[in-house]
């Protein structure tokens, strides 16, 4: 810890120096290449923010929503979506705020979440706020890897479903598809940095509006087709379901909702990719409203169609559960752009995860070559690869480690939706509420320090509410579970 500060302080003292030479110049601090924090000049527009952004949020959640508006109906389902979309945006722009400490255009950087609740919180917050984003993160890849095997799945079977018209049930195992997508990611992970992601998170980005499209378009010809738009005003209904099954999987919807919403892990990490003037703040506020509209028009689109075609037998995955079979083309087209964005995205929730790792080992050997070494590659006509031993080795490790845990629990949408519970709350909500209140030193029981914590604590019985819906489900996958051999 004492090495980071002097670190900084060494950094803080230099930043004064470089601003004061050239404050006439640059009123911005910095310099034509480097910053006023001495790093590379950024270069992040209010376009890679928000491709940035609706990469990580536009996930595979987006195929879950039909199920979960059939839970809720037509009344609550929308409603829901909406408030989510706008507690998120609204949260959003709380952390924005939070990117430099003290005035919003020269304080000081904060680097990642950790930071930014470093300087504004403090003591043990800190620890807390570092153990649940990288539990988090870590959830999320484990998820991304199975998310991804059963796309791959679901393009073999629909094609050997269309070859023995019908008659194969196409039982398959999912492991060898989830070791192809580990290797994929060995590959993926060795990209040294965040801002070296943009074409990777750009090239997603397309590909979830071309899978979300053509669910959405399904979803359109299915209504047309049958000439009725199915369900019910208040979701499923009991006879189908128990009442108590209702009520845990309504619960559930709410989680799946709200976890379609929640990129704030990483919005710290996408803002200091920005260039400023403007503001970062500012442009990441713009990108924010884009991306969150964005999202919720489709998420609402997706949800309601899926939903206006299946009715209370919504599958749960809209690409995947087989609700359709035809046109099997365009299914195949959809599965692998799902497969296509999963591995970006897996990168773009890995890098700070990544990121904070080899900070920590440089800090604890900096005397190690193993650790701090770069050895150049050079590539013909690209700039040379620089290899970094400890790199190589851990991240590595770390993608090997989450296929592992992808083929041993393979019911893991409901352990992503826990761990997704238990990161809702804190890391969208509590933090940058708390964050915001001591940062622009709101007075207690003043009306606005009223309404934001009304707000947090609304949010908090939301996420204990999806965390039992969500260990109600995994307590029912355990019934039936033999790790390694999952056949769908």
């Amino acid at each position: 810890m004492k090495m980071e500060e002097n670190g900084a302080g060494k950094n803080h003292l230099h930043n004064n120096q470089v601003f004061d030479l050239s404050i006439d110049v640059l009123p911005q601090g910095g310099s034509k290449c480097l910053d006023d924090d001495g790093r590379l000049k950024r270069t992040g527009t209010v376009w890679t923010a928000s491709a940035h952004i609706i990469t990580a949020v536009i996930g595979s959640g987006v195929l879950s929503l039909a199920w979960a508006t059939a839970q809720l109906g037509w009344i609550a389902g929308p409603t829901v979506m909406f408030l989510f979309s706008f507690v998120t945006y609204y949260t959003s722009t709380l952390l924005a705020a939070c990117y430099r400490s003290g005035d919003p255009v020269n304080g000081k950087r904060n680097y990642t979440y950790m930071d930014a609740v470093r300087s504004n919180l403090g003591g043990v917050k800190v620890k807390i706020c570092g153990w649940v984003q990288y539990l988090n993160l870590f959830g999320v890849a484990i998820g991304y890897t199975i998310a991804s095997a059963i796309s791959m799945m679901a393009i073999k079977r629909s094609n050997c479903f269309h070859a023995s018209g019908g008659k194969n049930p196409c039982h398959m195992n999912s492991n060898p598809y989830m070791i192809a997508f580990g290797i994929v990611e060995i590959i993926f992970s060795q990209i040294p940095d965040f801002d070296q992601l943009w074409w990777l998170s750009i090239v997603a980005a397309v590909m979830s509006f071309t899978y979300s499209t053509i669910g959405l378009g399904l979803g359109i010809a299915k209504v047309a087709e049958t000439g009725k738009i199915r369900g019910s005003l208040t979701g499923i209904s009991v006879g189908t379901v128990t009442q108590t099954d209702k009520i845990w999987r309504s619960f559930q919807a709410l989680g799946d909702i709200a976890f379609a919403y929640s990129y704030s892990l990483i919005l710290i990490e996408i803002q200091d990719t920005l260039k400023a003037p403007p503001s970062e703040s500012k442009t990441m506020k713009k990108a924010t409203l884009l991306s969150v509209g964005v999202t919720t028009l489709f998420y609402m689109l997706c949800g309601c169609m899926g939903y206006a075609a299946f009715g209370d037998l919504s599958p749960g995955n809209l690409l995947t559960g087989f609700g359709f079979y035809n046109p099997f083309w365009l299914l195949d087209i959809a599965n692998a752009a799902i497969v296509i964005h999963l591995v970006g995205a897996y990168q773009v929730y890995c890098q700070p995860l990544f990121a904070f790792v080899e900070k920590q080992a440089k800090e604890k050997f900096p005397d190690s070559e193993f650790v701090t070494k770069d050895i150049k590659i050079p590539i013909p006509g690209f700039r040379p690869y620089n290899l970094n031993l400890f790199r190589l080795v851990w991240r590595t490790l770390f993608v090997i480690m989450t296929t592992l845990i992808s083929m041993l629990l393979p019911f893991f949408n409901d352990i992503v939706g826990l761990l997704g519970a238990v990161g809702f709350w804190p890391l969208t909500v509590y933090f940058p509420v708390e964050m915001y209140i001591s940062q622009k030193k709101i007075p207690k029981w003043s009306t606005k320090w009223l309404c934001l914590q009304i707000l947090s604590i609304a949010c908090l019985i939301i996420t204990l509410a999806a965390a039992a819906g969500s260990i109600a489900g995994i307590m029912l996958d355990l019934k039936s579970y033999k790790p390694f051999s999952t056949s769908y």
